[in-house]
C-alpha cells in the first residue's frame, strides 16, 4: 500500500519557506513572553503583598480574609499555594521566552504548553496565548521553526 502525501504537506527541503520572516515572528513572540512574564511577576507580587496584609489584619480586621470566616491557617495555605502558582506561571513563561529566543527544539513545545495555561488569564494571557498558538501551530511556521531550531 503506497503512502499518499497529505494535501499541502511538503516532505522535501524547506527552501520554499520564508525563514527570515518566521525567525522575526519567533523573536517578537519571545520578547512578548519576556514582557508577559515580567508583568505577571510584578502584578502577582503586588497582589500577594495586598492579600498578606489583608490576612494579617493590617486593614483593621475587615474583609473576607480577616479570620472571621475560617481558621487563619487556611489563609496561609492559600498564600503559599498562590506563591507556588505564581512562580510556576512566571517560570514557564520565562522558559518559553528563553527557548524561543535561542531557537531550541524544546522552546516551541514549552511555549505551546505555556500558551494553553495562559489562555485563561484575560486579557494579556489570552492575547499572548492566541498569538503563540497562531505563530507556532501554523504548518509552514512549524516546519520553518524546525528548520531554524538548533
Amino acid at each position: 500500500m503506497a503512502s499518499v502525501p497529505m494535501p499541502g504537506f511538503h516532505a522535501g527541503p524547506v527552501s520554499w519557506l520564508p525563514l527570515a520572516r518566521i525567525e522575526r515572528q519567533v523573536n517578537a513572540l519571545a520578547v512578548g513572553w519576556f514582557v508577559y512574564s515580567g508583568v505577571a511577576a510584578l502584578l502577582g507580587v503586588l497582589a500577594m503583598v495586598f492579600v498578606h496584609a489583608a490576612i494579617g489584619r493590617h486593614f483593621g480586621g475587615f474583609g473576607p480574609f480577616s479570620g472571621r470566616f475560617g481558621h487563619p491557617m487556611t489563609g496561609l495555605f492559600w498564600i503559599k499555594f498562590a506563591w507556588v502558582a505564581l512562580s510556576l506561571r512566571v517560570g514557564l513563561g520565562l522558559a518559553a521566552a528563553i527557548g524561543l529566543m535561542q531557537k531550541t527544539t524544546w522552546g516551541r513545545v514549552v511555549a505551546i504548553i505555556a500558551a494553553f495555561l495562559a489562555i485563561l488569564h484575560f486579557p494579556f494571557g489570552t492575547a499572548i496565548a492566541i498569538w503563540t498558538l497562531v505563530v507556532l501551530l501554523k504548518a509552514p511556521n512549524a516546519a520553518g521553526y524546525a528548520a531554524i531550531a538548533r
